[in-house]
């Protein structure tokens, strides 16, 4: 659908190695929903196992990736394939956690798995205009949409609208794309 700008959960702009300064800004805020490590050569690698043992050797302890990262890598490789500097301009990252920081700052959200993680977040965007999200979570039966899946698009999509703040933005990776969580 035509658009003026959207958002998405998932790493734009990889380093060879190391973590985005911009992750580790918002891992400081929100905690491990942050997933630390995304790395343009991540594909590479034929398990998990060969990936941290590389990355431990060639990085050091503590830089190892994820189960939960190591399971979205070809989601990462399909964006990073398709995501221009052009492209940039109108498609951004964003962090669904990061969105609900800001949006329930100073409230203390619980777990979003959690019934009243998920009931905070459903009426923090009914504040901001999703006012049938509720409606849709019971339509979501037989469609493999999880009910947090479809509470952090709705949060990207709230950035993608609303949204003036970034962590990151000064790092480029190798194809000129910036390293920048919005939210």
């Amino acid at each position: 659908m035509p658009h003026q700008r959207a958002m998405i959960d998932m790493p734009i702009g990889l380093k060879m190695s190391g973590h985005r300064t911009c992750d580790i800004r918002a891992r400081e805020l929100v905690g491990s929903s942050v997933f630390l490590g995304a790395r343009r050569n991540l594909w590479e690698f034929p398990d998990q196992a060969s990936a941290n043992q590389h990355y431990w050797r060639h990085e050091g302890p503590g830089m190892g990736v994820s189960c939960q990262l190591w399971n979205i890598r070809d989601k990462i490789r399909e964006v990073d394939d398709f995501i221009t500097p052009d492209r940039q301009a109108i498609i951004g990252e964003a962090h669904p956690e990061l969105i609900f920081h800001k949006l329930g700052n100073p409230l203390r959200l619980q777990g979003k798995k959690s019934a009243l993680g998920r009931d905070q977040r459903i009426k923090l965007l009914a504040q901001r205009g999703f006012v049938k999200l509720s409606k849709w979570l019971t339509q979501r039966y037989g469609t493999g949409i999880g009910h947090d899946d479809l509470i952090d698009a709705c949060a990207c999509a709230v950035a993608a609208r609303d949204s003036t703040s970034c962590l990151g933005g000064d790092e480029v990776d190798i194809r000129g794309l910036r390293m920048e969580i919005n939210y």
